[in-house]
This record gives C-alpha cells, structure tokens and sequence, in this order.
C-alpha cells in the first residue's frame, strides 16, 4: 500500500467538525500517514493544537499568522504567538501557516512585511522551518528571505503554481521545497509542464490545502487530506515514475524540512 503525507491541511477547521473521525479514518485508509496542520491566527493556533493532541503522531502542529490575518494590532498577536512557539518547541514542527498576500488587497501592505520578517527571525531563532504562503508577492517575499538565506533551517513554498523563472527563483534557497497540491490535477493549470522542466522531485512535498482546492476528479467538493492521492498520482505521471517512487521521495523531503523522525508529539 502506497504511504504518504499531506503536509499542509486545515483539519482544525469548521468544514471538518460535522465528521472529523470519518475524514481521518478516510485519509488513513487512503495511505496518508501524516498530517501537518497549520496556523493562521491566534484562535486557530490553539484549535490546531487541541486538534493535535486528539490526533498524535498523526497530526502535527504549525503555529503562525498568516498574511491575510494581519491587522493594526498585529505586533500584540505575534507577541502572544512567539510566547506558544518557544514554550513549546518540542511539539511544534514549524512556523506557519505565515507570508505575504496582495492578491486582495494592499491596505496592511507594510504590516505583511514586519510580520512576515518577524516571523522568519523566530524560524532563525528556533532552528523550526517556515511553511510559507505567498500570492502576487514573490519578489517581497524574495527580497525577504535573501537576509535571512544563510541562517534560515528550510521550509515549504507552500501552494506553488508559477511559472518555471518563479521556481528557480525558489529553488535557490535550497534547504526550501515547493508544495504541490490540487492545482497540478486543473485543466488549465501550466504545472504539469513547469515542474519537470524546472523542479526535481527531491524539492517536492505533497499537500491538499484542505477545506480548499480540491483535485480532480473531487474539484468543487470540500477538501480532504485523502484526496491527495489524486496529486501523488498526476505528479507520477508528470514525472514519468511510479507512484511509489513519488511516495518514497516525497516522504523523505518531509522527513528533511521537518525532522519528523526525531520528533515526539
């Protein structure tokens, strides 16, 4: 039976309270064996930790505050957000879900920037990687990272969808990966060609984003950590291996960034 991970999924969310059993029961039957959960602000940090301790060694946690929850107020949620990250380092596998989004809009443009540099000092600090978001703000995000690029343990480019100039332009911080999920199984989607042109599978993890994105043949449905199955397979027939293959690599990129081997939740 194929083995794999899911290492981007909002399972602490509201879409999954009705039949949160059911949804993990499905995801092992799928052969997902582990689930990393994110944080996206104060409220969902500690959802995600309640969420872990009902689920261990199976669901691992991510704190941090993600672009589109920074307000004016943001450097009081960070300070109680750094005080759960380095109280607790032993459970947390990385910093996260945090980046920059100006895809809506701009207004808290200049609090992204602090927030985001902030945030990539603690990953500094903690020796945890960073699971990144980043939408119309590469460049930002780039001239970010490039201070912190000697120091910095690695991380997930999480829900990447450029184009191959985008992924070098990555990939040159090179204790980072790309996270590929729903968005490689789209019609239109340019990643089928992108990736193996660009992206060696050695800088690919697997991911649903779930409640979000979901793959075909699921597209328009809720999102679920099972269904990145339908991902692992695309990205075998992309790449022209076997699934297993995708499985054995994929798992020990995990492995790499996020050190799960040595951990104990």
């Amino acid at each position: 039976m194929l083995s794999f991970i899911d290492t981007h999924c909002h399972l602490d969310g509201e879409e999954f309270t009705a039949d949160l059993d059911e949804v993990v029961a499905r995801a092992r039957e799928a052969g997902v064996t582990k689930v990393l959960v994110p944080g996206i602000d104060l409220k969902s940090c500690q959802t995600v930790l309640d969420l872990c301790r009902q689920y261990p060694d199976y669901c691992y946690p991510m704190l941090g505050l993600h672009p589109e929850e920074v307000r004016a107020d943001w450097k009081d949620v960070l300070a109680q957000l750094k005080s759960s990250i380095f109280h607790l380092p032993s459970s947390i596998i990385a910093i996260g879900e945090i980046g920059l989004d100006f895809y809506w809009s701009r207004e808290f443009e200049q609090e992204q920037l602090e927030a985001f540099e902030a945030q990539v000092r603690w990953s500094v600090e903690t020796r945890l990687p960073l699971m990144i978001h980043c939408r119309k703000a590469q460049n930002e995000m780039v001239a970010i990272l490039k201070r912190y690029a000697q120091d910095l343990p690695g991380g997930v480019f999480h829900c990447f969808t450029g184009n191959e100039i985008e992924a070098r332009e990555l990939l040159q911080f090179d204790r980072f990966v790309l996270g590929i999920g729903g968005v490689l199984t789209f019609k239109k989607s340019n990643l089928p060609v992108t990736l193996p042109a660009a992206v060696p599978l050695s800088r690919i993890v697997l991911e649903t984003d779930a409640p979000y994105m979901a793959p075909v043949p699921h597209r328009g449905q809720r999102n679920e950590p099972a269904f990145v199955l339908e991902v692992l397979r695309k990205l075998a027939a992309c790449y022209g291996v076997s699934e297993e293959a995708v499985c054995e690599q994929t798992n020990a990129n995990v492995a790499r960034i996020f050190g799960l081997n040595d951990k104990e939740y």
